[in-house]
């Protein structure tokens, strides 16, 4: 019990984790104060990411080969949890030292909130670029977000045990890593809880991002389910990376691919071309700016190419969200 009169337990799931896993354990045993109790989910695990949790004294459960996924794995780990916080944080993640103390002194003060939530700091662990675009875009939108957060976030999240385990958990329909904790996030505001983004809770992401793992964790993994929820859940909630300027910078990267091939028939595609354009470079100048300011002009540059890319694909992927979902009614 720590001096807030709460107690914590940080819940990890992990599937074959590796030496960042580790840095993430000892990250945990290194914070202060340290976390009343550390539970490990080992999920089907095969290179014994379970072993060495339990070789650093750790508390372990074991789900046995196939895997099951961290819906279930986080529940499980839930389930023989004894704090009156939960705290989830992702086998990838290495938690800042003052994480603990500081979800324990939100809860404290803030007796109304169900879940806390933080952000990935601006110092990603990988250099290559997709690393760093990928982790310094997340901190930048989490940073300028409302403060009270429509989502949960299982990478660093945090929620009360009682409310926790009355909402059911995460949903363990969601078998491999996807929209589970955005799914719980949902829940809990349409059952009238509160989730406050705690800009200053903040962790290190470790895992290094390539192209074909990012275009199907974005597709795949979060842009169709999560617009299948959202035509669920009856609309677009203002929030994050969905916000007004995201939808409406989305529509002029579409507008730019459609008008930029009649440029070469039509002066008045260029007239469109410019437009769309200069409306994009407005709507993003202050995170363009952001990335000019921490890595330099190449990086930037390079950086708002892949964020129109991004925009492209992740409106085609609502579009055939959107489309099989009206097939389904």
């Amino acid at each position: 019990m720590n001096e807030s009169g709460l107690s914590l337990t940080v819940i990890v799931p992990v599937y074959n984790g590796g030496e960042k896993f580790r840095q993430c354990l000892m990250s945990l045993k290194t914070s202060r104060p340290r976390p009343d109790e550390i539970i490990v989910v080992a999920d089907g695990d095969t290179d014994g990411s379970g072993q060495v949790a339990e070789g650093l004294g750790i508390k372990v459960v074991f789900i046995p080969s196939p895997p099951q996924g961290p819906a279930r794995a986080r529940n499980i780990g839930a389930g023989a949890a004894t704090g009156d916080i939960l705290f989830f944080v992702d086998a990838d993640v290495k938690i800042h030292g003052d994480c603990v103390g500081m979800a324990l002194k939100f809860f404290q003060e803030n007796l109304n909130v169900a879940a806390v939530i933080g952000s990935y700091d601006d110092a990603p662990f990988e250099t290559n670029f997709l690393s760093q675009y990928k982790n310094l875009f997340h901190h930048y939108t989490h940073q300028r977000a409302r403060a009270e957060a429509s989502t949960f976030w299982g990478a660093c999240g945090a929620i009360r045990r009682e409310i926790f385990l009355a909402m059911g958990g995460f949903d363990e329909r969601f078998t491999r890593p996807c929209i589970e904790d955005i799914e719980l996030g949902y829940r809990l505001r349409k059952n009238g809880y509160s989730i406050r983004l705690l800009k200053s809770l903040q962790v290190k992401h470790l895992k290094k991002w390539r192209f074909q793992g990012l275009m199907k964790t974005d597709i795949f993994d979060r842009a169709l389910p999560w617009t299948r929820l959202m035509a669920q859940e009856g609309g677009i909630r203002s929030d994050l990376n969905l916000k007004i300027a995201d939808r409406f910078s989305c529509a002029c990267v579409f507008g730019l691919v459609l008008t930029v091939p009649f440029t070469f028939t039509s002066v008045w595609a260029w007239g469109g071309m410019s437009f769309f354009l200069g409306l994009i470079l407005i709507l993003n100048r202050d995170l363009y700016s952001y990335f000019m300011r921490l890595r330099g002009g190449a990086f930037a540059l390079k950086s708002m190419l892949f964020h129109w890319f991004y925009f492209f694909y992740s409106g085609l992927a609502f579009m055939l969200g959107r489309i099989t979902c009206n097939l389904k009614k």
